[in-house]
């Protein structure tokens, strides 16, 4: 059972952000901001997620930050956002500012070598059609095949890749729809933890995700900022609320650039939105 938390109170957490200076907003992409989709590469934001995000931008007053678990670059042109906003990729691994300017952490050649002894695994399974290569991970993805099609790659993979993860000390993460192979001392909790360092201590702050790679940053999060579920179905979590996607994410949006735009606390635009809030995951 999970019990319901009255302490949070969104309309308090709107006047924050309307009467604050600056604020930020950080955001997992898919599964948060987008449906999953067989072809990655056609995963765009739900209906009206641009537009809004776009004008909360355009007030300039909040700072959005993306923080996923794909590369960074490939995140710009699904977004459709211009100036595109902050970009940080692989878990944390990279940063892609709106400027353009990029930075990726430094990877150790044991860590290169041992990726490329599980891409030889891959390979030789003949399943390198479903790899995806990242700096410091690779993410095989089996969303859409068959049940037991799925379970049999996923068993091979792992029968290859644990040995691997446990010589080297990488993480075996999985994830909807797939599992990743990565290096273990980094992961959104370190996006999350940066972006605050740039931030005034006292700035609203919250933190939307789906997925379990998400759960870091909520723990980055705790007693700092909001932490937010995002996802059609419940499950277990540290985050402070859940909304289902799409309507109630959108309500979630409107209602900051309501706050961020009208800059006067107590006058934020009120909609009910229909909300789930959860305690800590028992």
């Amino acid at each position: 059972m999970h019990d319901i938390r009255p302490t949070v109170n969104l309309t308090a957490f709107f006047r924050e952000v309307a009467g604050a200076r600056r604020s930020a907003l950080l955001l997992d992409y898919d599964g948060t901001l987008a449906p999953f989709e067989l072809d990655r590469n056609q995963a765009v934001p739900y209906p009206g997620v641009t537009e809004v995000l776009q004008n909360i931008m355009d007030t300039g007053r909040t700072r959005v930050v993306i923080i996923s678990g794909r590369r960074a670059q490939e995140l710009g042109p699904l977004l459709q956002l211009s100036p595109p906003p902050e970009i940080w990729g692989t878990h944390g691994l990279e940063r892609l500012q709106s400027d353009g300017t990029y930075e990726v952490a430094d990877i150790d050649h044991s860590t290169l070598e041992s990726l490329d002894e599980a891409d030889r695994w891959v390979d030789s399974l003949k399943l390198h059609n479903l790899l995806e290569h990242k700096p410091g991970s690779l993410a095989m993805h089996w969303r859409g095949l068959p049940q037991q099609e799925a379970n049999d790659i996923r068993l091979e993979v792992m029968r290859g890749w644990m040995p691997i993860s446990e010589r080297a000390c990488l993480t075996l993460q999985r994830f909807d729809g797939g599992v990743e192979i990565r290096i273990a001392d980094r992961t959104k909790a370190d996006a999350v933890r940066a972006v605050l360092v740039e931030m005034d201590v006292d700035a609203p702050v919250a933190y939307l995700g789906d997925d379990d790679t998400d759960e870091d940053a909520f723990h980055a999060l705790q007693d700092r900022g909001l932490r937010v579920l995002v996802r059609p179905h419940w499950r277990a979590t540290d985050a402070d609320l859940w909304l289902r996607p799409p309507v109630q994410l959108m309500a979630f949006l409107d209602d900051w650039l309501a706050a961020c735009s009208s800059g006067v606390t107590g006058r934020v635009r009120a909609r009910p939105i229909e909300v789930h809030v959860r305690n800590a995951r028992k």
